[in-house]
Parts: C-alpha cells; structure tokens; sequence
C-alpha cells in the first residue's frame, strides 16, 4: 500500500514540476520586452539608413537629369523660367523628361503660366488629377512625414518635393536688370557651364529642404539688403506670414517653394514664435517673390534642412552626391552656394 502512494505520489510531483509557474512566465515575458527594446532602435537605425541611401539616389538621380538637360541645351534649366506670363516653371518640372517621368512633361506647356497646371488634368493610373498635384517619385525623400498632396478646399492642387534647386547664397533676382545670383540655379536663364568658373566639384546643385515648410514673404524691401548673420532676425524682417506651404509645389519656380539658398548652414534653426498657437517654428523668408514686381529685387533665407540626423544629402553640379553635414562651417557652406565666387574650399 505504501509503495502504491509513494509511486503515485513521485508521478505527480514529476507532472507538476514539468510546467512554468506564474513568475517564470513574466520573467520571460520580461526579458523578451528588453530584448526587444534593445532591438528596436537598432531596427530603426537600420531603416533610416535605407531611407538616407535610398533619398542620395533621387538626389543623384536629378543632379544626373540637369547634366543630360545641359548637354541637349547646352545650359542648365532655368530656376524659374520665362513664360507668357509673370509664373515661371521650375528646374524641377524641366527635368521631368530627364528622370522618367516624360509621359507627365508631355501635358505641360512651358510657353503658359504654371498655374495652367494647377487646373489641367492628366491621366495617371486611369485616375484624372490636376497635373501639379501629381506625386513625383524622384523629388520626393522617404524620410518626409509629409508625403501627401496639398489640397485646395477637398480638390488634390499640389505635390510638395524634398530637393531643392542652388539659387545662391541671399540674392535672387532682381526684375529690372534680369541679374540673378551666384548660384547654379539662376532665374529666367538658364547657366552655361562654364559659367561655374569654381568648378563643378566645388559647386552645389541640389540640396535637401523641407516640404510644407513655414515662410514669410513679399515685405517688399526695396534696394539692395545685407545678408542676415543671424538666425534670430530672420522673422523680425516681416512679410506675409504662410504656415504650412513652402516646398509644396513643384511646378512654381520661386525660391520659397523649388530652390534653396546658403544664408545659414544645413538644419539651422530659424525661430519664429507663433503667438496664435505657442509653437516656435522653424521658417524661410523671401523679400519678394519672383515676378510679382518689376522693381524689388528677391532676396531670400530658405535654408536646407532634411530628417535623416546630422546633416542633408546633397548633389553637385558634377553629378556627386554628399552628406553634409550640420556643423559645416558657414564659410564653406557659402562657397559651396556660388558657381564663381573663388573662394578655396577647405572641406
């Protein structure tokens, strides 16, 4: 009888300790969350990294088209070339048929204002949509959160880009001389390339920006205005204030929406406070807009900014693609922005 209960007994004890009790469970349960924890930033890291590669493509891929565009042409499009009206279309929407988007380039008609476009339809997919609300691929950088079209009430009107053309280092345009500044992208005519006298290497072409970036515009300052030094006086110079719609049409050839300028270096913080919602924003400012005045010149801070950490991906009018990075010195910075300033770079 002893022997039935001491078997029975030792079988059931084997069955009991076979399973996890209550807190082995958590402790795994724990030590899978740590793990996975330790895991995640690493996944992410990972991730951004592909974006970060995949967005110097696009940028090359561009940087690319402009030298193809220059080599038919025999300069480079444009910043903001000249239509039968006072809205130029944008390097941007010239290189279309450079960068496999030919189909799309086919419905514009470069010798009308831009703003046709914002209202002509084009078939994309079987699906009609305005043509400037047509999302392009190659000017868009996978690490914008803001990947969506722009509407106009419930109607799709704009696509925003990420790469933004050279327009120099402050001066634009001025109207009654046709000047334009010292970069490779200049308006209403195109540059030659041996205009780019500090070589193409040494030159930017393309640089990250920001799309639905906050802006001000059309102050109106007359005469020649000194480049701000600081980043803090930018808002003080006044304009029309526009929350959320820099960097969102890549038709329009103006500054605060298809180029850059080398005012501050990349990801400079440009503080504006918004009394109307408390938040400090980080902004652009234009002194003109091209084509709205026949005599005050375009001036403009639109500085290059990215999401990918430290610094923007950028394209040189060589076709090189770099990662430059936010503690570039200002100087260097600078001289990268002109096509002829002569100054040594000392990267």
């Amino acid at each position: 009888m002893s022997t039935f209960f001491s078997d029975r007994s030792s079988r059931f004890t084997k069955r009991s300790s076979s399973g996890f009790t209550l807190v082995e469970l958590l402790v795994v349960i724990a030590i899978i969350g740590i793990l996975i924890g330790m895991l995640l930033p690493a996944v992410q890291a990972v991730r951004e990294a592909a974006r970060r590669i995949s967005c110097g493509n696009n940028i090359k891929n561009l940087a690319l088209a402009s030298l193809n565009y220059e080599s038919a042409h025999q300069r480079f499009p444009a910043s903001w070339a000249p239509t039968d009206s006072a809205d130029g279309w944008s390097i941007q929407a010239q290189l279309l048929p450079y960068c496999e988007q030919a189909n799309l380039e086919s419905n514009i008609d470069f010798d009308k204002s831009y703003n046709d476009a914002v209202h002509s339809q084009v078939n994309l997919g079987g699906e009609l949509v305005r043509l400037a609300s047509a999302r392009v691929p190659v000017l868009l950088c996978p690490s914008e959160p803001n990947d969506v079209v722009r509407l106009d009430g419930d109607a799709p009107e704009h696509y925003p880009l990420n790469y933004a053309g050279n327009a120099g280092t402050w001066f634009v345009y001025d109207p009654g001389t046709k000047q334009s500044g010292n970069g490779v992208c200049t308006t209403f005519r195109g540059t030659k390339f041996g205009e780019v006298t500090d070589g193409s290497s040494n030159t930017l072409f393309f640089a990250e920006v920001k799309a639905y970036n906050p802006y001000f515009r059309n102050v109106a300052n007359a005469g020649d205005l000194p480049m701000p030094t600081s980043p803090g006086s930018v808002a003080g110079m006044g304009g029309d204030f526009k929350a959320t719609t820099g960097h969102t049409e890549w038709v329009d050839g103006r500054a605060h929406q298809t180029s850059f300028t080398g005012t501050f270096t990349p990801n400079t913080m440009v503080p504006f406070s918004d009394s109307s919602t408390g938040e400090i924003l980080d902004i652009d400012w234009t002194n003109q807009q091209e084509g709205k005045s026949s005599t005050v010149k375009t001036f403009a801070a639109v500085t290059s900014r990215s999401y990918h950490t430290g610094g923007v991906n950028t394209a040189r009018a060589d076709g090189s693609v770099h990662f430059e990075s936010d503690s570039i010195a200002l100087n260097t910075w600078q001289a990268l922005a002109t096509r002829n300033g002569g100054e040594v770079l000392s990267e």
